[in-house]
C-alpha cells in the first residue's frame, strides 16, 4: 500500500503526489453543442435565470444553484459552461442548461461536451524568491512586478500557464485533464523549494518595510505640520 500523509483530512497518496499537496480545482470550463438554431430574445424572456443585453454581448447568460454555474448560450446553439468545480459537476449543470433549453421549446441535444480549460490552486506554505525564479528559468518565466505580483511560468509539459506568488500561493490553468494540474504542481515543487525564500529573512523584510513606511508616513505628518503652521503663522503676521 501507498503512502499517505494527511492534508487537511483527506489522505494524500504520495505516489501520485510526492509534494504532499493536491491543488484544489476551482473552475471549470466546459462547452457543448446543442446543435439547434436559439432565439435569445424568446429564452431571456420566458427563463426566470437569464438575462440577455445584445449591445454588451451576444449571449444569453444563465444561471443555475446546483451546481452553482454560469452558461454562456449563443444563437448558433453553443454554450459554455463555467464555474463548476469538478468534471461531472460541469458536465451535470450542461445537462440541465441543456434540458432548460428544451422545455424553453427549442430541440436543444447534447453534443461535443467537451473540457476546455480546468483552474486550480494551492498553497505551498512558504514563501518563494520570484527574482531569483524568474532569472533561472527566464525561458519559461514572466516577472514584471510593477504591472501584475504574480511571476507567469509558462511549461512546456505538461501545456499550463501557473501564476507563481511571493506568499507561496499558485494557481495552474490550461489544462483539460485534472492529471494535467496535479503533473504540473508536481513538476514545479522542486523547483518551488531550491527558492524558497529564508523564513526570519521573510519576515524581517516585511518588518523593516513596515518601519521605513512607519517613518515615512511620520515625516509626511511633521512635515505637513510643520507648512501648515508656517502657513498658519505667515497668514497671522498679515
Amino acid at each position: 500500500m501507498a503512502d499517505q500523509v494527511l492534508e487537511g483530512s483527506q489522505p494524500v497518496d504520495l505516489s501520485k503526489h510526492p509534494s504532499g499537496i493536491i491543488p484544489t480545482l476551482q473552475n471549470i470550463v466546459s462547452t457543448v453543442n446543442l446543435d439547434c438554431k436559439l432565439d435569445l430574445k424568446a429564452i431571456a424572456l420566458q427563463a426566470r435565470n437569464a438575462e440577455y443585453n445584445p449591445k454588451r454581448f451576444a449571449a444569453v447568460i444563465m444561471r443555475i444553484r446546483d451546481p452553482k454555474t454560469t452558461a454562456l448560450i449563443f444563437a448558433s446553439g453553443k454554450m459554455v459552461c463555467t464555474g463548476a468545480k469538478s468534471e461531472h459537476q460541469s458536465k451535470l449543470a450542461a445537462r440541465k442548461y441543456a434540458r432548460i433549453i428544451q422545455k424553453l421549446g427549442f430541440p436543444a441535444k447534447f453534443k461535443d461536451f467537451k473540457i476546455q480549460n480546468i483552474v486550480g490552486s494551492c498553497d505551498v506554505k512558504f514563501p518563494i524568491r520570484l527574482e531569483g525564479l524568474a532569472y533561472s528559468h527566464g525561458a519559461f518565466s514572466s516577472y514584471e512586478p510593477e504591472l501584475f505580483p504574480g511571476l507567469i511560468y509558462r511549461m512546456k509539459q505538461p501545456k499550463i500557464v501557473l501564476l507563481i506568488f511571493v506568499s507561496g500561493k499558485i494557481v495552474l490553468t490550461g489544462a483539460k485533464v485534472r492529471d494535467e494540474t496535479y503533473t504540473a504542481f508536481e513538476n514545479i515543487y522542486p523547483v518551488l523549494t531550491e527558492f524558497r525564500k529564508n523564513q526570519q529573512c521573510y519576515r524581517s523584510w516585511v518588518f523593516c518595510s513596515f518601519l521605513f513606511e512607519f517613518s515615512t508616513t511620520k515625516w509626511r505628518f511633521r512635515l505637513l505640520y510643520v507648512v501648515t503652521v508656517t502657513h498658519q503663522k505667515s497668514t497671522s503676521w498679515k
